[in-house]
């Protein structure tokens, strides 16, 4: 097969890396194809800069390494990253206007680990200003705009990374979940992402909004293509990153083909105990989205994995919890953009007092501001222990709901957010009922638990629903490797939006 009879922008990160290796195509023809198209379909939102120069140069390095004889699942893949990933070549704003043009002299621990694999960068994605927001429309520079349907949200605040890849402009990208800022955007745009347990990537070179909550994560088509890029972006990094975990780096996608233990060819999942959360079906989710889940159970089911109910009866607390402990991170770390030592600076300040207020409040947006108001608020001498402690101990509560549920079962399965993607600006004049779609998505980011949005159908209009899949600390390989198997048996995560 000739590079001219390839369809590049269908093939997924396997695919690609396979036709990279078989000298069917090259990392700069595969480049310039992808760059043509984020061109073409700008008005999607998903990209905020690209560079091409800089792409093409990354991708003429991946083809001489090939041609020397190297070989390696990234090597020569284009991929794009989250703007909250700080990069040499790209600006990095952060979807705000606060880092209007920023350059950084470094590039994050995970953009590093990705390029040393040989993945070429397209550019960087579109995102929720500071990763506040569950839609994509708080970002400074304009909304993404779902390729399923474009007068409705992606999801936030990985919003540009799961349009870039349901959209077909790139075949992976790179997120970050704080309460579910990958597994949402998976969900509303039929793609597949995956949130390591807290500590699994590094932090280095994110630009924070919740310190004890961000962890970075891929998105891609399909499971199999998140084991490839997990594998790459995982490991120890505690010489930058105090928070990070000390275990060792690990070839995920060895993992996918395994059957359970005592399990057949036929049901290779026999003997695997998944827990259905009651808190997770009740009547707050919509009746479409709970068909998709339940049918995509039942093939779980087929495969000859066990369900059972159980509980997470602390479920409800953790949109109060979370939207106290993470607002006062906020405000702690977005501090430092006071207009005095980089970012927005105000014109011709009469004071000190007045370059700080009039800096941040031109250059932060509503979402933002309305955080930093909060965070500071419930840090404050009088409600820190009436506010913060309570919803600290609430979240030690939430892990310890899951480790009794881990007691009975091996995985937790259910929705991934209680409706399928709204219309754009449908909630910005209602903050809180964009902060109730993380109900589900919460839990398990408070607890610092690994999770998963795996495509499960579609719903109403008709728009994507994804499965999510909970498991315990470290047990991202299980996740990957049920979730491969459920698309070994459904195609959902290889349909594209019309025109795409």
């Amino acid at each position: 097969m000739s590079a001219a009879t390839l369809d590049l922008h269908q093939m997924g990160v396997a695919e690609l890396g396979a036709a990279l290796h078989a000298r069917q195509t090259s990392a700069t023809e595969v480049a310039q194809h992808l760059l043509a198209r984020a061109h073409a379909h700008s008005g999607l939102g998903a990209y905020l800069a690209l560079n091409e120069a800089a792409t093409l140069a990354q991708a003429a390095a991946a083809d001489a390494r090939l041609s020397a004889g190297e070989r390696g699942p990234l090597l020569g893949v284009p991929l794009a990253h989250k703007d909250v990933f700080v990069t040499r070549d790209f600006p990095t704003t952060a979807g705000s206007k606060m880092l209007q043009g920023y350059r950084s002299p470094f590039d994050a621990t995970v953009v590093q680990r990705l390029a040393a694999a040989g993945a070429v960068s397209l550019g960087k994605l579109n995102c929720d200003e500071f990763a506040m927001g569950s839609g994509n429309d708080q970002s400074a520079y304009g909304p993404a705009h779902n390729p399923w349907d474009r007068t409705r949200v992606p999801g936030g605040s990985s919003g540009g990374s799961a349009v870039a890849v349901a959209a077909r402009l790139a075949p992976a990208a790179t997120g970050t979940d704080t309460g579910g800022s990958i597994r949402q955007p998976a969900s509303f745009c039929g793609v597949t992402g995956i949130k390591p347990t807290y500590g699994r990537c590094s932090r280095y070179g994110l630009v924070a909004y919740a310190s004890s909550l961000d962890q970075a994560g891929p998105m891609a088509r399909s499971a199999h293509d998140c084991a490839l890029l997990l594998s790459a972006m995982a490991g120890p990094d505690v010489e930058r990153d105090s928070t990070s975990l000390e275990q060792p780096p690990e070839d995920y996608s060895r993992y996918l083909a395994q059957q359970w233990p005592g399990a057949s060819a036929s049901r290779p999942l026999q003997g695997l105990r998944i827990g259905l959360p009651r808190e997770f079906f009740g009547p707050g989710c919509a009746s479409d989205v709970l068909q998709a889940v339940r049918a995509a159970l039942s093939e779980l089911e087929r495969l000859g994995a066990t369900l059972l109910d159980i509980d997470l009866p602390r479920t409800e607390l953790a949109i109060p919890a979370y939207y106290i402990i993470a607002p006062a991170e906020a405000s702690s770390n977005l501090s430092r953009y006071d207009g005095v030592r980089y970012g927005h600076r105000a014109a011709q300040p009469s004071d000190l007092l007045d370059l700080y207020q009039r800096s941040r409040s031109e250059a932060f947006g509503p979402e933002v501001q309305r955080r930093i108001l909060l965070g500071t608020y419930v840090l404050s001498h009088g409600y820190y222990d009436a506010y913060y402690i309570k919803a600290q101990q609430i979240r030690r509560l939430i892990a310890q709901d899951f480790q009794t549920a881990f007691g009975q079962c091996d995985l937790i399965a259910g929705p991934v957010a209680p409706s399928v993607a709204w219309a754009i600006g449908a909630k910005t004049a209602d903050p809180l009922a964009a902060y109730l779609a993380d109900i589900y998505t919460l839990p398990a980011s408070l607890a610092g638990l690994p999770g998963m949005s795996v495509p499960a159908g579609f719903g109403a209009d008709p728009l994507p629903v994804g499965l999510q899949l909970i498991g315990n600390y470290l047990s991202e390989a299980r996740l990957l490797q049920v979730a491969h198997q459920l698309q070994w048996v459904t195609d959902f995560h290889r349909q594209s939006p019309q025109g795409f």
